[in-house]
């Protein structure tokens, strides 16, 4: 792996050749030359594109641009570099141009649910808060390259300024995650401020941040960032490795410094194909990020946003994954696989089965091994009718400014509060036969 320092003043002095190799960490430099062409990236890594195919990549590279930091090319395995899954995250491929007939701009619908500047609302209790555009490296993958890489900005302070209007106005709203581009693009006094807006509010209980940084620009987690991110506690970050060969000596140490914060660390993993698609590999990346102290969190089935088919795997593969996964390493290093429903359904939790049947007295269930056992339903259990009265409840939940909040979805069939008892979808041809009627 291209990881040495050898390796490291190579790729420097090709980029720029006044650079001193002391320079390479320090992330403005990263960032001010990042490679943003081909002909750059070919320099960088010392390989030549044959003609045709480059004049291909050109046409991607005009309607998806590319954008790479010199410390994530410097993983790239130069002797091999078609087949490397650095590579393939971060260089364009010819197949992004092609545009399926399931293929969606915004398959999550996030326009949609957009009820305010820079906000996407559409779970009861927290909000999406897109606080940048501007991104240290534009992902292959990405399920906003509608938006993503076309234009390098950050919202208007005006802009973030009804984001956080509309989040104080609705006091349901108790957690919100900073997304972009990536928050932590932004400049240490901007992400303070509006950290420091977000922590007036008395509703918000906490501040997800969702960032690729620790992987592919891991300089940037400076101690002056981290105090700063420290002192708006709690802060969760997601942070988005796909592979282990992403996990090196240098990103090692931005987790330490983001966890010895007590910041609490999660991983998003998108599953990938040729890239990350393999059993064995997903619990090598798992067991290295619990490792770093880590919570791998979700595995997502690739979204449906142009120009992503060919990263795309069959459902039955994560499953297949998660097969491998549970009962195979530590529970707290199993991620839960989603699909990120389209058109803005959310996130959907796809797991293997392990409750093969159920009577009135036992349940059948079955393990990682394929041990099939049972387990007695208590024969006096009663559960309690719950007819929304907090106060009145047997249970004394005791909950100081406890919130109620109406349910939906299959919860509210579940509910004793409400008698629906049928959630029916619109315009199905049996109720328009009804309405006719």
């Amino acid at each position: 792996m291209l990881t040495d320092t050898t390796t490291e003043q190579k790729i420097a002095e090709r980029i720029d050749a006044d650079t001193a190799v002391a320079r390479w960490n320090d992330w403005q430099w990263q960032v001010g030359h990042a490679i943003r062409d081909i002909a750059t990236f070919e320099r960088a890594l010392g390989i030549t594109i044959p003609a045709e195919e480059r004049a291909a990549l050109e046409e991607t590279t005009a309607k998806f641009p590319l954008r790479i930091t010199p410390y994530y090319l410097s993983l790239i395995e130069r002797e091999d570099y078609a087949n490397d899954p650095v590579f393939m995250q971060c260089f364009p491929s010819t197949r992004e141009l092609e545009i399926g007939g399931c293929d969606l701009a915004d398959p999550l619908a996030e326009d949609a649910d957009h009820p305010a500047p820079c906000i996407t609302h559409r779970y009861p209790d927290r909000v999406l808060f897109l606080v940048s555009n501007v991104c240290a490296m534009y992902c292959r993958h990405c399920t906003r390259k509608r938006r993503v890489g076309d234009v390098d900005s950050i919202p208007s302070r005006p802009e973030i300024a009804a984001g956080i209007a509309y989040i104080r106005s609705h006091p349901e709203i108790r957690d919100v995650l900073l997304s972009g581009g990536d928050p932590l693009m932004l400049p240490d006094e901007m992400l303070d401020l509006i950290l420091t807006e977000l922590s007036a509010i008395d509703h918000v209980e906490v501040v997800r941040i969702g960032t690729r940084i620790p992987v592919v620009l891991p300089q940037r987690v400076t101690d002056g960032l981290v105090a700063m991110l420290a002192r708006h506690h709690p802060v969760w970050i997601n942070t988005h490795f796909n592979h282990p060969k992403e996990i090196t000596a240098t990103s090692e140490r931005a987790l330490a410094k983001l966890a010895d914060a007590g910041i609490p660390l999660g991983n998003q993993t998108v599953l990938l194909a040729n890239v990350n698609d393999c059993p064995r590999l997903q619990r090598t990346l798992v067991q290295k990020l619990v490792k770093n102290r880590v919570r791998p969190y979700y595995l997502y089935q690739c979204d449906l946003s142009e120009g992503l088919s060919h990263f795309r795997t069959s459902v039955a593969k994560g499953v297949e994954i998660i097969e491998n996964l549970i009962g195979h390493t530590s529970g707290f290093a199993v991620p839960t696989y989603v699909i990120d429903a389209p058109g803005g359904g959310g996130k959907i939790p796809v797991m293997p089965t392990y409750l093969i049947s159920w009577s009135d007295s036992k349940v059948v269930l079955r393990n990682y091994e394929g041990v099939i056992t049972t387990y007695p339903e208590p024969a006096d259990y009663r559960p309690a009718y719950c007819d929304g009265n907090c106060s009145e409840c047997s249970l004394k939940l005791m909950e100081e400014g406890a919130r109620e909040q109406g349910t939906t979805g299959i919860a509210l069939l579940l509910s004793d509060l409400d008698p629906t008892s049928t959630l029916v979808p619109e315009n199905t041809d049996r109720m328009e036969r009804r309405n006719d009627a």
